[in-house]
């Protein structure tokens, strides 16, 4: 899935509380700045994080997502570390460089990054 992408500092700061340079609320890709269509590498991990929202569906995703967000946070107790462990980023960060990587992609694959 290709997401729709909506270039808007508001919505992007928004729903990232200020802290993201994109974000993902399915199935808009939201940007920060126009220049960031170009990044293929920040589009790709958008993609991958659309790729998981498909397969749990809307509402288990972001509520998953949360809830290990709040584990983590507990857990590390930063912001920023909380975020880079959550599964669904880890799948997406390790493998944003790879732009073949969503065709190759299995079902679930975030499991392997819990």
């Amino acid at each position: 899935m290709k997401g729709i992408i909506i270039v808007s500092k508001f919505w992007t700061r928004f729903f990232s509380a200020g802290n993201a340079s994109a974000i993902t609320i399915f199935p808009f890709v939201f940007l920060r700045d126009k220049s960031l269509k170009e990044d293929e590498i920040l589009i790709n991990h958008e993609r991958i994080h659309l790729s998981q929202v498909t397969e749990l569906l809307i509402v288990p995703f972001y509520t998953w997502y949360l809830i290990e967000f709040i584990v983590r946070f507990l857990k590390y107790r930063q912001f920023r570390r909380a975020y880079l462990n959550i599964s669904f980023e880890r799948e997406a960060y390790r493998n944003e460089n790879n732009l073949s990587y969503l065709k190759a992609r299995k079902i679930w694959s975030f499991w392997r990054y819990l």
